[in-house]
């Protein structure tokens, strides 16, 4: 198995916004998190999906060039909670401005803190903090640094942005493993057979077509309720993927199941009788599934959540799925998919 590919973790996306002015009143500052939770080295890498780089600027009236960086901090910290930015986000970015304000002092005046400085801060996280910075880690703490200074440079506080010239390296990774054809229909053809076999079981059909067909993640495989799934019209079988998080209601989408899927669902129906969810298991039972009908497939590399995420990818993109369909139909961002295309491109493309 492979390590889980980025775009099922999506970067902060940047959106077009209408400029704000400062606003008076108070301003919630986010809870501090206490000081375990900064990340050593690359202990912690979270990013979610759907929040933002450069939402709304709105700053405190009271925060000034001359407020120091750990008034800014605060300040910032209000400002995620209330355009939606995801826990583990405003965690990440606040462990970021901790490990800035250890480097050049909390009480620094933001107007003074320059290019030099920033640039300063990445080398010592890169080569001189002690601690082991990975390449994920640095382009994380460099976007900490962007979305920071960009928010004061946007919302008027600060003249310029001392930010904005540095360089953002996106760290590389490898291209994921997808199945293959033959792999897939061998996949497809153990699951089916389960379904006619002495012991009739619909589950592994049931879950490799789902995640082949709309390429979901596990984390909203686990959160499908049977409400979410109309069969009304059994060649045309919807799943509507829903979000209990107001803050990530644009990841909802309707997806085709396919003409296969209603026989089998109505199967699995009376077969396991769930009340609620459709799987009302754990996630690692689902896992094991997957390994199962891997193992009965003889597929090599096994089977994961992952790989038919992006197996679905590669092959809608290689039946002609316009991209921006395709990005939708995953629920990613913009930066995201920036991220994602070109290894779905060359995981699509013929032997060389």
């Amino acid at each position: 198995m492979t390590a889980e590919q980025p775009f099922l973790f999506d970067l902060p996306e940047q959106e077009d916004q209408p400029a704000s002015n400062k606003v008076d009143g108070p301003v919630a500052a986010a809870p501090a998190a206490p000081a375990s939770q900064e990340p050593a080295g690359d202990a912690a890498e979270p990013v979610a999906s759907g929040d933002r780089t450069a939402p709304a600027a709105v700053a405190p009236a009271d925060l000034e060039p001359s407020s120091s960086l750990a008034e800014a901090s605060r300040a910032f910290g209000g400002h995620m909670l209330r355009q939606g930015f995801s826990d583990n986000t405003i965690k990440a970015f606040q462990a970021d401005l901790r490990l800035l304000s250890r480097h050049i002092g909390g009480n620094k005046v933001i107007g003074k803190i320059g290019q030099s400085d920033l640039e300063e801060f990445m080398t010592w996280l890169n080569t001189e903090r002690g601690a082991p910075c990975s390449p994920k880690s640095y382009a994380r703490r460099l976007t900490t640094l962007k979305v920071f200074f960009g928010w004061l440079r946007a919302s008027e506080v600060l003249d310029t942005d001392p930010a904005a010239p540095l360089v953002h390296v996106h760290p590389t990774t490898p291209l994921p493993e997808i199945l293959h054809d033959g792999e897939v229909n061998d996949l497809l053809r153990v699951t089916r057979d389960l379904l006619w076999a002495t012991k009739p079981d619909a589950r592994p059909y049931l879950l490799v077509t789902l995640l082949l067909q709309t390429g979901i993640k596990k984390g909203e495989c686990m959160e499908i309720k049977l409400e979410h799934i109309d069969v009304s019209s059994p060649g045309a079988a919807v799943l509507y993927v829903r979000y209990a998080d107001p803050r990530k209601t644009l990841k909802e989408r309707r997806l085709a199941l396919g003409p296969n899927f209603a026989p089998a669902y109505k199967q699995y129906l009376r077969e396991y009788q769930p009340k609620e969810r459709l799987f009302e298991c754990t996630a690692r039972n689902l896992e094991y599934v997957l390994e199962e009908a891997a193992a009965l497939a003889e597929v090599k590399n096994g089977c994961s959540f992952e790989q038919l995420r992006w197996t679905c990818a590669v092959r809608d993109y290689r039946n002609g799925v316009p991209a921006d369909q395709l990005r939708q139909k995953l629920g990613l961002s913009m930066i995201t998919w920036r991220e994602t295309l070109p290894k779905v491109q060359k995981l699509a493309r013929p032997a060389l």
